[in-house]
Formats: structure tokens, C-alpha cells, sequence
């Protein structure tokens, strides 16, 4: 946890806590983002930040009091027990968002589509590095700028992408979960308890890494940030290498030898 008065630069904006609030840079995307949060808020789904206004040049949100999964990942995020709550928490921050209307003017970060009816604002940024643990139990994810229009689908299959992880070798080990065994029954937990097959979110993660990484390619070479940034540290290379491992393990992460 970030300790009262403290700063924290990360890979993407600067982050300072202050008492039981966080506060960040606002962007042209903030409005839209409280009005997400409020949202939520409103309808009772407790497991996100909510958005207490602005002090400046900064918003203000809520603290989430825990810490986040960065690797090696706590033993709460290794269990299977752990997986299935991050299912379960997007289940229900879906269950909760499909009655949001963005505002007319909403404006997202590195949004790709407009709002239609049938799709959801998702979070976009769903890492464990914003998944925040306390004392085994997930208490939420913070970090919703990347918050854009799209198909509900695409927010798990990128849950899968990084927390099962469906990842690289040193992926895996950095995140001390490895073994194609281990995986599969992870992807499993991730889909059920969300309630999704799980081919459909690995052909659902096939076309999002293709995406991300024509976005990186596209928006990084404009000079856009954060994207010039993840070009730079070669983020779109590792992906489409990811996209090919998980090709290449489709079979054994889907059990499809055994039915």
C-alpha cells in the first residue's frame, strides 16, 4: 500500500496518497471515469474507488486499503480460491455497469469505438498490478483510466492474458505460477466462476492481443502516450510473441485432449 503522504510514479502517471485518498492527474477522460465510479457507487458495487472530486490539477478517489499483486504474486492470487474471486469481481462489476449510459460528451482514453447499446465500459487495465489484496481477499482494482467503451467478453479475456497468466515462461515465474496443468485449471476457475466457455475467451484474447498491438504500433509512432511509451519498451513484439505461445498451448489449456 502506498503510505500516507507518499508518491508513487508509475508506469503510467504519478499517484500520491493523502489520508484515505488517492490522488491523481486529471486527463481529459476524468469526467467520463467519475461518472463510471459514481455509477457504481450508486448501485452498490463497492469494489472499486469512488470518485470524490478534484483538487486542482488532481482527482481525488477513495483508497482501497490493501496491496497490489505485483510478482511474485501473493498467495491469495496463487490459489485457485484467489482466481475465482477476480471472475466473480468482474461478474459483478458487469452485472453493474450494463445499466450505465456514458454521458454525450464522454471522452475516454485511447478509445477505439463508440458507446452502443449492447456493450460496457470496461475497465481496460486489468493487471494484478491494479487488482489490490487484503489479507487473501480481493478488495478491488484501482487505476480505471483506460475505462472505454467495449464488449464485456474482451474485459476477461484480458483478466486470462494476465492473472491466470496466459503469459511466457518468465511471465509465469516472475508470477511464481507455472505448468500448463496449472493454467488450464486456472482458466477454468476464471471462467466459471465468471460463467463464460473458456474457447470463447481465448478467441476473444486472440483478437485483443492482434488489437492492442496495432494500437501500440499505430498510436506509439504518432508519439501518443502512454502508447509511444509501451512501443518503446517493446510491449506490442511481446504481445504478438504471447499471442503465438498461446496459440501454440491452445490445446492443453483448453483440455481439449480429454473430451
Amino acid at each position: 500500500m502506498i503510505e500516507d503522504g507518499s508518491t508513487d510514479r508509475g508506469s503510467v502517471t504519478t499517484v500520491r496518497r493523502i489520508g484515505a485518498t488517492i490522488r491523481r492527474p486529471t486527463g481529459a477522460w476524468t469526467p467520463a471515469v467519475h461518472a463510471l465510479l459514481s455509477h457504481l457507487e450508486e448501485v452498490g458495487f463497492g469494489r472499486a474507488p469512488r470518485a470524490l472530486g478534484t483538487d486542482g490539477a488532481d482527482e481525488v478517489l477513495s483508497l482501497l486499503y490493501g496491496e497490489p499483486a505485483f510478482t511474485p504474486w501473493p498467495e491469495g492470487l496463487r490459489s485457485s480460491h484467489g482466481v475465482g474471486e477476480l471472475g466473480r469481481w468482474l461478474r459483478g462489476y458487469h452485472d453493474a455497469v450494463r445499466t450505465f449510459r456514458p454521458p454525450a460528451d464522454a471522452h475516454w482514453q485511447g478509445q477505439e469505438e463508440e458507446w452502443r447499446p449492447g456493450m460496457v465500459i470496461r475497465h481496460g487495465d486489468l493487471g494484478p498490478w491494479n487488482s489490490i489484496w487484503d489479507g487473501g481477499q480481493l478488495a478491488g482494482f484501482i487505476d480505471w483510466d483506460f475505462a472505454a467503451p467495449g464488449h464485456a467478453i474482451d474485459d476477461l479475456a484480458q483478466l486470462a492474458w494476465y492473472a491466470v497468466p496466459l503469459r511466457s515462461m518468465e511471465q509465469q515465474r516472475r508470477a511464481s505460477v507455472t505448468g500448463s496443468s496449472t493454467l488450464q485449471a486456472r482458466l477454468h476457475a476464471l471462467c466459471t466462476t465468471y460463467g463464460e466457455q473458456p474457447v470463447a475467451v481465448i478467441e476473444a484474447l486472440d483478437a485483443l492481443q492482434s488489437r492492442e498491438a496495432a494500437r501500440i504500433e499505430r498510436l506509439g509512432r504518432q508519439g501518443t502516450e502512454p502508447w509511444a511509451t509501451f512501443l518503446a519498451r517493446g510491449d506490442a513484439a511481446e504481445m504478438l510473441a504471447e499471442q503465438c505461445w498461446i496459440r501454440s498451448e491452445s490445446d492443453a489449456l483448453l483440455d481439449t485432449g480429454h473430451k
